[in-house]
Formats: structure tokens, sequence, C-alpha cells
């Protein structure tokens, strides 16, 4: 039940990303702050695991049309914890060359501290 919901959430995600201008320019949260509660913790995942989700997101995205093809296969640049608003998260960022647009060259995709996908943008916001 709980993998169908995730997927449910990842999907509704992907979809929401679509519509913010190919990944968007703001950081969107949703109505829980941008963390998603499932009624329990996970800890706080480390550097190395939240590359890997945003690597495997990144992936997602391409796969889904969300972002350009040239996005493939680019490993994150950096993923470091960021203080917001609503409170500490991670940012892992990507950087794509290939792209004549610098304003999209670096994607920043937002993770809670335990790991729960938050947001995609171009601004790192």
């Amino acid at each position: 039940m709980m993998k169908k919901i995730f997927m449910i959430v990842t999907l509704f995600a992907l979809m929401s990303l679509s519509s913010f201008n190919y990944a968007g320019t703001g950081h969107s949260h949703d109505k829980n702050g941008g963390h998603s509660n499932h009624g329990h913790s996970h800890g706080t995942v480390d550097n190395v695991s939240v590359k890997q989700k945003a690597s495997s997101m990144l992936t997602g995205l391409v796969k889904k049309g969300v972002i350009d093809k040239s996005w493939e296969g680019i490993t994150p640049t950096k993923a470091e914890k960021k203080l917001f608003s609503k409170g500490e998260e991670w940012v892992v960022s990507f950087i794509n060359d290939q792209l004549a647009d610098n304003s999209k060259r670096t994607l920043y995709i937002f993770y809670s501290l335990d790991g729960h996908y938050i947001a995609a943008n171009y601004t790192g916001k």
C-alpha cells in the first residue's frame, strides 16, 4: 500500500513540476510546509544518499520529458544543507553546460533532511 501511495505522490510531483516551466522557477512547497509527513521519521539522510535520490529524480524528470534529454547522465555537482523560512533542507545541484539558456544550466532538487522530495527548480530558492 505504501508503495502505491509513494508512486502516486511521485507522479503528482512530476506533473506539478511540468506546470512550472520545465521544473519551475520558484521553490514550491506543499501544504505541509514542503515536508511530506508519513507519520514516522526515517532519520536524517547523508550527503551520499541525498545525491543518489536526486540522481534518480533527475532521471525520472528526463524520462517524463519534464526537463531536456541533455540532463541525462549528469551527476550532482554538490549537495548541501540550506536554511529556508520553513526550516533546513538538502539542496542538490546539477550543472548542464550543454544548454544555451544560462538561467537553466543549473538544476536544484530539494529534499527534506529525512530524504523526502520537496521540489525542483532553476533558482535554488
